[in-house]
């Protein structure tokens, strides 16, 4: 019998965060996914001015130790560790308001004056809504409405 999905990511998450906090580094997401027919644990991490392939071993050896200890994952998978990338998802508020001034993409779960996909500059994250530049149209979000959002590249 398999363990649900938000059970694992929550475990993980214990499991991983303090060390993560000691060591300057930012937990940003957990996926457990199957593809094909295989399993994969995905930890993506950042830090403060990036992280590198280097400190994706030492998280990955590290939790490795942890989980040959205490793995709460009954099925065969894969671990990962990596960067969340250009496009980091932005999975908490916190994230958001340090996203501000940047360019994002935000999907809503209804739409907003006719529109439920919203690209552009991030301008403030205050009051719970996000002020959204795109072009020369600004558009107000509420953060509760928020169904997605991650940093964007423009061109």
């Amino acid at each position: 019998m398999s363990t649900p999905k938000s059970k694992i990511k929550q475990t993980v998450e214990q499991m991983l965060g303090p060390y993560l906090d000691d060591n300057g580094f930012e937990l940003v997401d957990v996926e457990y996914v199957k593809e094909g027919s295989n399993w994969f644990l995905r930890i993506f991490v950042d830090k403060e001015g990036g992280i590198d392939i280097d400190d994706c071993g030492i998280i990955s050896e590290y939790f490795s130790q942890k989980l040959d200890k205490n793995d709460p994952i009954p099925e065969a998978y894969f671990l990962e560790v990596s960067s969340p990338g250009a496009e980091r998802p932005l999975k908490k508020a916190s994230d958001v308001a340090k996203a501000v001034g940047k360019d994002v993409y935000v999907t809503v779960y209804e739409p907003i004056q006719g529109l439920k996909e919203f690209e552009g500059r991030l301008l403030s994250f205050e009051n719970e809504e996000l002020l959204i530049s795109a072009g020369k149209k600004e558009h107000v979000v509420p953060y509760a409405k928020v169904a997605s959002a991650r940093l964007a590249i423009i061109f």
